[in-house]
């Protein structure tokens, strides 16, 4: 136990990036998400550095950062933090759903210039439909390339970190009464994988956008833009977002419950998009 020192790590792994272009520093003792705040005027640092230098320094730092919630942790083991990361230009934002994901992202922002915010949700860490084998030494997942996690043709879901498992229990309730959802893990959020999404967007012709951040000012809302903005004629009913009520998550489980998104959020938003 100690005083928050989030503001001086993240400082510190700035200066040490310095010291030689092949340093490449890991920043695990941020720990939860929630204790970022105060590093960010660090952070913004570290964001305009390759700019203000005209490419001369970049400082190669990975952010590890515990995210999210349910576990029961109250105001300050809940927050979710990739809507105010993914606004800061010079930036990347990656948040992996399943291990061999964490394994692939991990070394594509080690092995990268730049500094990279990588957030892992809490409640992942032991929930066991996301274990795989080690992959290959030779495994990258790179930056801003999604993952189609189930084929539909009825309407696609375009989700990341714990919404995509809730996104595909949506999916297989709706699959049983005939409904072909197709649901789609960002993987990486700044960037991220226009193509892809707009590429099954423009075949479903439905959108439904499910994050466990609150809806206002969650990095949903930039997806939803974009889709309405540049596939506006393809669209058989408007893009629907969803995900956490804009309110603090309670330590009690039956407040945290109301409060961050489930799989009947999802399900719910799913059945309203397709009846428009």
């Amino acid at each position: 136990n100690a005083p928050i020192a989030e503001d001086f790590i993240v400082g510190t792994a700035n200066g040490m990036t310095r010291y030689r272009d092949d340093i490449r520093v890991v920043v695990e003792g941020a720990e939860f998400a929630d204790y970022f705040w105060p590093a960010m005027e660090q952070l913004i640092e570290c964001t305009h550095d390759y700019w203000r230098t005209k490419g001369q320094f970049s400082p190669a730092i990975v952010i590890r950062l515990a995210s999210g919630g349910y576990i029961q942790g109250g105001l300050y083991h809940s927050q979710n933090l990739e809507g105010t990361f993914t606004t800061l230009p010079g930036l990347r934002v990656v948040m992996p759903a399943f291990a061999d994901d964490a394994v692939g992202l991990m070394r594509t922002a080690i092995r990268s210039r730049g500094t990279t915010m990588y957030l892992e949700p809490k409640f992942l860490y032991n929930y066991r439909p996301t274990s795989s084998a080690m992959p290959p030494e030779d495994y990258l997942v790179p930056f801003g390339k999604a993952r189609v996690r189930r084929q539909g043709t009825d309407a696609t879901i375009v989700t990341f970190g714990t919404a995509v498992h809730w996104s595909l229990k949506a999916a297989e309730t709706l699959a049983q009464e005939g409904k072909s959802i197709e649901v789609i893990d960002l993987r990486s959020l700044a960037p991220w994988d226009k193509e892809l999404v707009f590429e099954s967007v423009r075949r479903t012709g439905r959108c439904i956008v499910a994050h466990e951040d609150k809806v206002t000012g969650g990095f949903g809302g930039e997806i939803a833009a974009s889709i309405g903005q540049e596939l506006f004629r393809y669209l058989d009913a408007p893009v629907a977002r969803v995900g956490s009520k804009d309110t603090p998550v309670g330590f009690a489980k039956t407040l945290e419950v109301a409060t961050l998104l489930s799989p009947d959020d999802i399900e719910q938003a799913v059945r309203t998009t397709l009846a428009f």
